[in-house]
């Protein structure tokens, strides 16, 4: 395959990778992120039911090396209302993350010395302020402080997550509870999720890369078989040749379409400038040959000059290299002026002086265009068809409301040239139109056509945005009729 389509294949594999590479990583943090959150908050409810365990055996008065502190090795620290601790795991050599670093108690007196009732309401008001809740004796905490930190247990250093919950005891005032779950759990399951992401996202990203590169082949294979098709096309020059068309029914089917469109265009403009080269050059073939006998026979021979045949050939030769240039002009794209032209005032121009010609126009016809290109084509309708007329001529121009032929909306303005003559065959209506075309004698040369006039009055209608047709009329001639945006 050649390089730009490979290009292609690695912008597209490098595209895709690169989606899915960012897809891949938002979806592995997002799990990461609520795995790691489901085992935190799985800790916490550990802890926690491990701190509520211990301060139910509080709540009923246990005393303290009755209360489950040693269960699974976790951690459990109990502190009084002044912050010391009185009671722990036995094995808990070092902790922190509760706010108490201790690890052996410090018992404080098993029973409150009775005080005045002020000193009491101090407490209490104290302990409010503390822990945020009011609790009666025996009562334990609803709400739940949970923190992390970590503990050295008989030797072993973990990660924890601890719940502290307070209980209020009768004999031994507010207590709090810390008590720890491991982290083990979730730094081994994050870890491994980890690790499974780092090892299998590459081998996933690594496949992806290779179906893209596989598919972006095979969905570009029928482009480089156009390609293939189209410069052998113009190496061979041969115009007759189309690119295949895949059977997908996708843009790529399309565009082969669309290529062999325009190759078929092509082809149809490049034999109509053969066929118009060849008859151009077969036009001028005669009148120059014609030219130079005369004027040969006139250098040997001057009495025997035809001037009048010479100068009546050098004008033939003058208006078919006028029509060559303007056709050829048209063929370019030129577009027409967008000067106001009136119709009506054209018409009486051009059939000034003709015999057998009327005209009946309305006033202020007017449209935009080119006047000298208009004026043409009303002088090559007019010459056809005063070829073709018995005695009359007629040419009305007028105004009509609607769309014109081109498919506009609005006025339309209509020349209508019309002679008494036999009329056109119908299967002859459009070949007329084509260039270098005469459908009988009263077209051959000695008549002065050289079957350009009717070509050009329609390619300049057609510049100018309208349509010129022709039928017959009810007395059975030509009725040639020109449609034009009005202005």
């Amino acid at each position: 395959m050649s390089r730009p389509f490979a290009s292609v294949r690695a912008r597209a594999t490098l595209a895709a990778t690169l989606v899915v590479a960012v897809a891949l990583v938002a979806a592995g943090t997002a799990v990461l992120l609520s795995l790691r959150s489901n085992l935190l908050g799985e800790a916490g409810t550990q802890a926690e039911r491990s701190a509520r365990e211990v301060a139910t055996g509080l709540a009923f008065a246990k005393p303290y090396e009755d209360l489950p502190l040693d269960v699974d090795d976790r951690p459990v620290q109990v502190v009084d209302e002044e912050g010391r601790l009185v009671a722990a795991s036995e094995d808990l050599e070092r902790i922190s993350g509760t706010g108490v670093d201790a690890v052996k108690p410090q018992p404080a007196a098993t029973a409150r010395d009775g005080g005045d009732d002020d000193d009491d309401d101090a407490a209490d008001a104290a302990d409010d302020d503390d822990h945020g809740e009011s609790l009666e004796p025996g009562e334990i905490g609803a709400r739940t402080t949970v923190s992390d930190g970590s503990a050295t247990i008989d030797g072993d250093t973990e990660d924890y997550r601890f719940a502290a919950v307070p209980v209020e005891t009768e004999d031994r005032g507010r207590l709090t509870v810390y008590a720890g779950a491991p982290l083990s759990a979730e730094h081994g399951a994050v870890n491994t999720a980890l690790t499974v992401m780092l090892i299998g996202f590459p081998v996933l990203l690594a496949v992806v890369a290779w179906v893209t590169w596989l598919v972006t082949r095979r969905a570009l294979r029928p482009v480089e078989g156009i390609r293939r098709e189209m410069a052998a096309i113009t190496a061979s020059e041969d115009l007759a040749r189309r690119v295949p068309v895949p059977d997908t029914h996708d843009e790529v089917a399309r565009l082969a379409s669309t290529t062999n469109e325009t190759l078929t265009a092509l082809e149809s403009s490049v034999e109509r400038q053969r066929r118009f080269v060849a008859d151009a050059s077969h036009e001028l073939r005669s009148p120059i040959a014609s030219l130079r006998t005369q004027l040969e026979v006139a250098a040997a021979h001057p009495e025997l000059l035809d001037l009048g045949g010479a100068v009546e050939d050098t004008v033939r030769l003058q208006r078919l290299a006028a029509d060559l240039l303007l056709l050829a002009r048209l063929d370019a794209g030129e577009r027409p002026a967008d000067a106001r032209v009136d119709l009506a005032a054209l018409a009486r121009e051009a059939a000034e002086g003709r015999r057998g010609v009327r005209v009946r126009a309305e006033e202020d016809v007017t449209v935009a265009g080119s006047r000298g290109q208009l004026e043409r084509v009303l002088a090559n309708l007019l010459d056809n068809a005063q070829r073709h007329a018995r005695s009359v001529v007629e040419v009305s121009v007028r105004r009509e409301e609607g769309p014109h032929g081109a498919g506009g909306g609005g006025r339309t303005a209509v020349v209508a040239v019309a002679d008494d003559g036999e009329g056109v065959p119908a299967a002859d209506r459009e070949r007329i139109f084509e260039r270098f075309v005469r459908l009988d004698a009263a077209r051959s040369r000695d008549d002065g056509g050289a079957g350009l006039g009717l070509a050009i009055a329609r390619d300049v209608a057609v510049r100018h945005g309208g349509t010129l047709t022709v039928r017959d009329t009810p007395a059975g001639g030509a009725l040639f009729e020109l449609r034009l945006p009005g202005a």
